[in-house]
């Protein structure tokens, strides 16, 4: 199901705001990111915190649902980030959305350059989880948001997955796949979500007074601050990287996938560059594998 135009419109602003990058490589010459190095990390936040994460805003807790995500007052937005990028591959998140009418339990992948794969679900919405995902920070269309069906997930954890390549975008929900975004179809690449991508995870009153009522609309409506705590759990976070390196540096403005050089320095100095004709991984990553024989069939 669509969001109504105006809800769709005001939250896409709303999160135009929001979104942040230090430095947008395609604006100007960028440091490279850091990479994850290895092929895969899974993380047990039942077991408590992990040095690959961290809270980038709000106090982020450990329990036996693992990391609890808490507003307790107004503006608490508890937020926790990868201390790594990852270039096209899988992130598996298995998460307990919070209660509280005008909450959002978040998980967002994000590029310097402003590209963003998304699941977002409210707290008063029994039935649904939002996909969506934006290109270069574009927002000028508000066409991007689907709504998917999903069984009380304020209430049951469920395993959201996305699984991200240079062709295409898949989201999946318990092992089914729910959408599929192709390369061609968004805006023949333009809009595609292509460089690499840190993780976020999340909560954020969508439904402060202080939105527009666009955004208050999509929330589910105005949130009571007299009814927190409002609590998200992430059980786990299991992250594939199809192209591990130590950093991903972009050699241009385009904001390519094909612009990317990875690197086992952190000088930007190509170990996989747009030029490789090997192509072991192709369904992956075509033509930027040519160092990952030992991942492939």
């Amino acid at each position: 199901m669509m969001l109504p135009l105006l809800a769709i419109s005001a939250f896409v602003s709303l999160g135009a705001a929001q979104t942040y990058t230090s430095c947008n490589p395609t604006n100007t010459t960028c440091d490279p990111d850091t990479g994850l190095k290895k092929w895969s990390l899974s993380t047990d936040f039942t077991q408590g915190s992990s040095d690959e994460w961290t809270a980038i805003a709000g106090n982020v807790t450990y329990g036996s649902n693992g990391a609890e995500f808490t507003i307790n007052k107004r503006y608490d937005a508890p937020t926790l980030e990868t201390n790594f990028y990852l270039f096209f591959g899988e992130v598996e998140v298995v998460m307990r959305a919070a209660n509280g009418t005008g909450i959002v339990s978040s998980i967002v992948m994000e590029s310097d350059d402003l590209d963003e794969i998304d699941w977002e679900c409210t707290g008063t919405d029994t039935t649904q989880v939002e996909t969506n995902y934006f290109g270069k920070g574009n927002t000028t269309t508000y066409d991007r948001a689907i709504w998917e069906t999903v069984s009380t997930p304020q209430d049951e954890f469920h395993t959201y997955k996305v699984v991200w390549t240079a062709a295409s975008i898949t989201w999946y929900i318990d092992g089914t796949s729910v959408r599929t975004l192709d390369y061609a179809d968004a805006v023949d690449g333009t809009n595609y979500p292509q460089t690499p991508m840190v993780v976020k995870l999340g909560i954020w009153a969508g439904g402060d007074s202080s939105n527009s009522e666009g955004t208050i609309e999509w929330a589910g409506g105005e949130t009571d601050y007299d009814d927190v705590p409002f609590t998200m759990y992430v059980k786990s976070v299991n992250i594939i990287n199809y192209n591990p390196a130590a950093s991903y540096n972009y050699t241009d403005m385009t904001g390519s996938y094909t612009s990317i050089v990875a690197s086992n320095s952190t000088t930007g100095s190509g170990i996989h560059s747009s030029n490789s004709t090997v192509d072991c991984c192709g369904e992956y990553l075509p033509g930027l594998c040519a160092d990952l024989e030992q991942w492939c069939d």
